[in-house]
């Protein structure tokens, strides 16, 4: 396993993939996501041996890249992106980056469960063929909160073993993105994450839930910087995974603000003092 930056998870604005890579190597990260079209950009006109030399001489991995097709919305918009993606995967292969993932919502007003699960295999069928061309894989990511869950009529997949079944359904190179916010918020344990592959986990981001809200209270929004309060077992999930032999990205996605993060790391420190 190793660390990897997001920029956009953790509010920061880059304005390239070399600013990018820099930000990561100074904050002392060991990788860093990267925008693909812009990688496939910069391979057509510089050449992949110049692109990847941008990662090797900073000592950066390219850890990973957002799924770049449309697929949730009008049938020819996934169509469209299903012609471009065979370009940006063979881009992904050209550096070495082998893991893409989205996130999948826990509910729906329009679609039953049934209907809305052959919806997403459908639609994920010929993207994940695509990308297994080029070694790349897949990570689904489930939705955990509650408060999610029921902002719409149709409940949907929000645990790990109902995500993992669907992926089984889509392809061999698909597996989970891994969130411990949503693991924790969907009611998972450690031993449940001891009963996975590693092949079944393509991505994993980290985080930590703010204090004194119930389970099933929490907002998806509304989160803190790993181990910040202590709320998620971060521990349990780490050595659970390493010790299934997860050897990818460890991705810190908080969402909030810096303020909120000092005001829940002041609230740990006032608790353990007493104060």
């Amino acid at each position: 396993m190793y660390t990897a930056l997001s920029p956009g998870a953790m509010g920061i604005r880059v304005g390239s993939l070399q600013e990018a890579i820099n930000v990561a190597k100074d904050a002392g990260f060991e990788g860093v996501e990267v925008g693909i079209h812009e990688v496939a950009d910069l391979i057509e006109k510089s050449g992949a041996e110049a692109v990847r030399a941008m990662f090797t001489e900073a000592n950066i991995k390219p850890a990973g890249f957002g799924l770049p097709t449309d697929w949730r919305s009008s049938e020819e918009n996934w169509k469209k992106g299903l012609e471009e993606l065979p370009r940006l995967a063979k881009a992904a292969q050209a550096i070495g980056c082998f893991r893409t993932a989205t996130w999948i919502m826990p509910c729906s007003n329009d679609l039953p469960f049934d209907e809305n699960r052959a919806f997403h295999v459908a639609r994920f069928k010929p993207i994940a063929a695509i990308l297994g061309e080029y070694g790349v894989h897949l990570g689904l990511e489930f939705i955990g909160p509650k408060t999610l869950r029921d902002s719409q009529k149709y409940p949907f997949i929000y645990k790990m073993e109902d995500m993992l079944a669907m992926g089984a359904d889509i392809g061999p190179n698909v597996g989970l993105l891994l969130d411990c916010w949503h693991w924790h918020t969907s009611g998972g344990t450690v031993d449940d994450l001891y009963e996975l592959k590693p092949e079944q986990v393509v991505y994993v981001h980290v985080n930590d839930a703010p204090l004194g809200v119930p389970l099933d209270e929490h907002v998806d929004n509304r989160r803190g910087l790993p181990g910040a309060t202590g709320v998620i077992d971060i521990v349990g999930f780490l050595c659970a995974l390493k010790s299934i032999g997860y050897d990818g990205p460890i991705v810190p996605e908080p969402f909030g603000n810096p303020a909120t993060w000092v005001r829940q790391s002041l609230e740990v420190i006032w608790k353990r003092a007493g104060l």
